[in-house]
C-alpha cells in the first residue's frame, strides 16, 4: 500500500489511495476539477520509503475535488475582566474536500 505526506495550505496530511481529505481553500478550482499536489514530503511503498529534501523530487499525488464549501460556525468571545468588555462574532471557514486517486 502507498502513503504519502503532502503539504498544502500550511498543513501537512497522511494520504493514501482512496482517502478523502479536508483541506484549505484554493483559488481557480471547481468541484469536479483534477488537483495535483507537488509538494510531497514522503512517499512510503511497502518497507521502501522515500523522504524528500524538504521535497520528494519528481513525486506528485492527484486527486479530484468532490466538495466546497463552508464548515460549521465557530463563536469567538473577547472580554477584559473589570471593564465592561466583551465582543462576540462567529467565524465559518472555507474547506474543499478531496479525493485521493493516485500517489
Amino acid at each position: 500500500m502507498k502513503l504519502a505526506v503532502i503539504e498544502t495550505g500550511g498543513k501537512q496530511y497522511t494520504v493514501k489511495e482512496g482517502d478523502t481529505i479536508k483541506i484549505e481553500k484554493l483559488d481557480d478550482v471547481s468541484v469536479g476539477d483534477s488537483i495535483d499536489f507537488d509538494q510531497v514530503l514522503l512517499v512510503a511503498d511497502g518497507d521502501k520509503v522515500t523522504i524528500g529534501d524538504p521535497i520528494v523530487k519528481g513525486q506528485k499525488v492527484s486527486g479530484i475535488l468532490k466538495e466546497a464549501g463552508k464548515g460549521k460556525k465557530i463563536r469567538v468571545v473577547r472580554f477584559r475582566s473589570k471593564s465592561r468588555y466583551h465582543r462576540t462574532y462567529g467565524h465559518r471557514q472555507m474547506f474543499m474536500s478531496v479525493e485521493i486517486h493516485k500517489i
